[in-house]
């Protein structure tokens, strides 16, 4: 089924419209929490906590694709859970890198001018279709899906020291870039 009919039965509050981005995104949203829980239980929990949130954002947003807004609730949910469990304790692939994107990334806890999360967010995504193809590849798979050195160097064929030099000198890239567009680093 069609992102667009889809999204028109969320708008008839048909059920199946849960059913069928269940059939279409299931697991993709189950792999994008799994990769940030490291827990089948609560990446499902996940999944279904996704197929609400779309259930009640939809109306009135009508997202078009489809597969890009539950992949963010996912994600978004995903790490809104890993904060929760990991309050007082440090661990896992998700705390790895987070200290590698924090030498690189502004500050944004404060959250008070949405403004500028807006901006950020339109510079990252800038900075992102600057890279060389693979370069993106690389970068959105450590860092929007957290895979592991090893996953990503197995996966495009590099060894494991090149991901790692790549993914440092894109990270020098994006500070310089994000310093240039008067972000504070």
């Amino acid at each position: 089924m069609e992102d667009k009919q889809i999204v028109d039965l969320y708008f008839a509050r048909s059920e199946s419209a849960i059913t069928e981005t269940d059939k279409k995104y299931g697991r993709y949203c189950h792999y994008i929490a799994y990769r940030i829980l490291e827990n089948d239980e609560d990446a499902k929990e996940i999944v279904n906590d996704t197929y609400l949130k779309a259930w009640n954002t939809i109306p009135p947003n009508r997202p078009d694709p489809l597969k890009p807004y539950v992949g963010m609730i996912s994600r978004q949910l995903s790490l809104d859970r890993y904060e929760e469990y990991h309050a007082q304790k440090r661990g896992g692939q998700m705390t790895l890198v987070l200290d590698e994107l924090a030498e690189c990334i502004p500050d944004n806890n404060h959250q008070e001018d949405i403004g500028e999360s807006i901006a950020l967010r339109d510079a990252l995504n800038r900075f992102v279709w600057s890279l060389s193809h693979k370069a993106q590849k690389v970068f959105v798979r450590r860092y929007w899906y957290t895979s592991s050195i090893s996953e990503i160097a197995r996966e495009y064929g590099m060894k494991e020291s090149n991901v790692t030099v790549l993914l440092l000198r894109t990270r020098k890239k994006l500070k310089d870039f994000l310093q240039k567009e008067g972000f504070d680093v």
